[in-house]
């Protein structure tokens, strides 16, 4: 039966990369067109690679844990059910033979999943600056002694600065005729000699921090990080590297909501089977000011500025491991608040299951978290890279408040609630941070209480 290779897919416009959670079937495993050979989980979203037709897993060309650029082979396959297949030793090939030698020398992804772990150990994927370095260039530098530092001051062709076969073959030769200098690692101190930053960072100087020395205490416990902390670690470290953040706040009377709410969400579940909660009429409001502010609905490349056509916005929901995900409303403007609560509500219930596709969690272009579910007032957020601002809500309270009328103030117990709106300075000033927040303020305040939903 005819032999293909199974490639990594594609699995949305800006991963690059995913990881192999766990192989679901052996070598010389028989299966079915469309069912899962392999879990993988990105830096969005888990997922399955299905069989593309029936017939038998003939060898595996990565381990578990590997990382694996979108369009690798992953596995080799025999098409064609009840396949008769001689089944070899498992190992750790990953692409062809890399052209290019020092000495004679090729470079491979052919060796032993034993040497290639060794290599990932010692070298990680994110250098101190924050560049990605691929597993095959990590693989080259370990063959040749390269330390991450060393590998920090190779100039890189690839996307966002990236060190790429060719640029660290080309190095190589260069290296046995100079010694390069090692950058210097101080705490809090930048070095702008030989540390190459990512393009997101707008032509700042490369920053080398190294990390505090933590002593731990005989009745401490030690938990490493499961995969998706280790991810949202990496993003925030990188957001507030990239970006410089300021947060501006306002207090909103949100009294004619929550009246609203009440007069309805009984009238809802009965005739919807869904919750109306808070969140579609905050998104609403968010997307009404943005087709006003348009300049916070943008990002930052370089030296350019992009400003976003649609209207995409994240909404930060809490998982049961007490992670964070963000599923992406598309075009939020162009629905109308039935169709946000119930955007709402399926895209919350499906990213508690697990059931998230890629695409639901890419392409946002401003993002909205609600502090106050976590009984908070209000919040610092950080920047959902590469956008470029964020918006908190903290909780609903009743508080005393001046009630301005025609025939004078008075004092009345309200319903408020603080909006917390962070953005990236490097194109947003205060005047356009701190107007959009009160334009989602005004907007929530003068909600139509006779409206129907």
């Amino acid at each position: 039966m005819p032999e293909i290779e199974v490639l990594l897919p594609k699995m949305g416009e800006s991963v690059a990369e995913a990881t192999i959670i766990k192989w679901v079937l052996e070598e010389g495993d028989s299966v079915e067109a469309d069912e899962p050979l392999v879990e993988i989980a990105t830096d969005k979203v888990d997922s399955e690679v299905p069989a593309p037709e029936d017939g038998v897993l003939i060898k595996k060309l990565c381990e578990e844990g590997d990382v694996i650029e979108v369009g690798k082979p992953i596995a080799l396959f025999s098409t064609g059910a009840g396949s008769e297949i001689e089944v070899t030793a498992p190992a750790a090939e990953l692409s062809a033979p890399v052209e290019g030698n020092n000495n004679g020398a090729a470079y491979s992804h052919s060796e032993p999943a034993v040497a290639m772990t060794t290599a990932n150990d010692r070298i990680s994927k994110n250098g101190p600056s924050g560049r990605f370095y691929s597993p095959l260039v990590r693989t080259i530098a370990e063959k040749e002694g390269i330390t991450i530092n060393e590998l920090e001051g190779i100039p890189g062709t690839g996307a966002e600065g990236r060190v790429t076969k060719k640029d660290i073959l080309e190095y190589i030769p260069k290296r046995s005729k100079s010694t390069v200098p090692e950058p210097k690692v101080e705490t809090g101190i930048i070095e702008s000699k030989n540390v190459q930053t990512p393009k997101s960072t707008s032509g700042g100087n490369g920053i080398a921090i190294k990390s505090p020395t933590i002593s731990i205490g005989a009745d401490d416990d030690v938990v490493e990080m499961d995969r998706m902390r280790k991810l949202i670690s990496e993003h925030m470290v990188m957001s507030k590297h990239v970006s410089p953040h300021v947060t501006s706040y306002v207090e909103a009377d949100v009294t004619n909501i929550v009246n609203w709410r009440n007069k309805w969400k009984s009238k809802f579940s009965e005739r919807e089977n869904e919750k109306l909660t808070f969140t579609p009429i905050f998104i609403e409001a968010i997307a009404k000011a943005i087709k006003e502010m348009k300049g916070v609905n943008a990002s930052t490349d370089g030296e350019n500025i992009i400003y976003r056509k649609h209207i995409n916005i994240g909404m930060a929901a809490a998982l049961p491991s007490g992670n964070l995900i963000v599923p992406v409303i598309h075009d939020a403007d162009q629905l109308n608040l039935l169709g946000l609560a119930k955007k709402v509500n399926d895209l919350a219930t499906r990213a508690r299951d697990n059931k998230l596709l890629p695409e639901e969690i890419q392409g946002g272009t401003y993002t909205l978290t609600n502090v106050g579910t976590f009984g908070n007032v209000m919040g610092t957020p950080i920047i959902n890279q590469p956008q470029a601002a964020i918006m908190a809500v903290g909780a609903i309270r009743k508080k005393p408040a001046v009630i301005e009328t025609a025939e004078g103030d008075f004092i009345g117990i309200r319903h408020m609630m603080f909006l917390s709106h962070a953005y990236d300075h490097r194109i947003i000033d205060g005047a356009l941070g701190g107007s959009f927040v009160r334009k989602v303020a005004d907007i929530l305040e003068n909600f139509d209480v006779n409206r129907e939903i």
